[in-house]
């Protein structure tokens, strides 16, 4: 399942949402959360069934939670998940692989996930949009 993050790549703060607690402070796990909360409840990146599911199966695999956990979630906590994983994903790519124009260099954000050194489930479409792929 590949969902269009398009939008929230390119206005998105993703410090906002994913930061460790070194940086944020003690608070940081409940700020971000809170932050991923509210963004999922204005602008859900997830807005149809068959996405929400996507989520769930593609978590499962993480080994976090319980299947009846991850069913009790809300279609709002399901955003704030995919907010958080996409944030993350975007603040690893933007610290290794800013071109000197601060844009994405994609060949190399690609080559880093070869090597397996970055997730790599962001990519530029075709259609110029940037996809998040919830696939194994």
């Amino acid at each position: 399942m590949e969902i269009n993050i398009t939008e929230f790549f390119n206005d998105a703060d993703a410090f906002e949402f994913s930061a460790s607690r070194a940086e944020r402070g003690d608070n940081a796990g409940p700020e971000t959360w809170r932050n991923a909360v509210e963004e999922g409840t204005n602008k859900p990146l997830l807005t149809t069934r068959k996405q929400i599911k996507a989520l769930r199966d593609y978590v499962k695999d993480f080994g976090a939670w319980s299947d009846e956990e991850i069913a009790a979630w809300s279609d709002t906590e399901c955003n704030a998940l995919f907010i958080q994983l996409v944030s993350g994903d975007m603040r690893e790519a933007e610290s290794l692989c800013m071109d000197d124009k601060g844009e994405m260099d994609w060949a190399k954000y690609e080559e880093l996930a070869e090597k397996g050194t970055i997730n790599g489930n962001m990519y530029p479409g075709d259609d110029g949009k940037v996809y998040y792929s919830l696939s194994h």
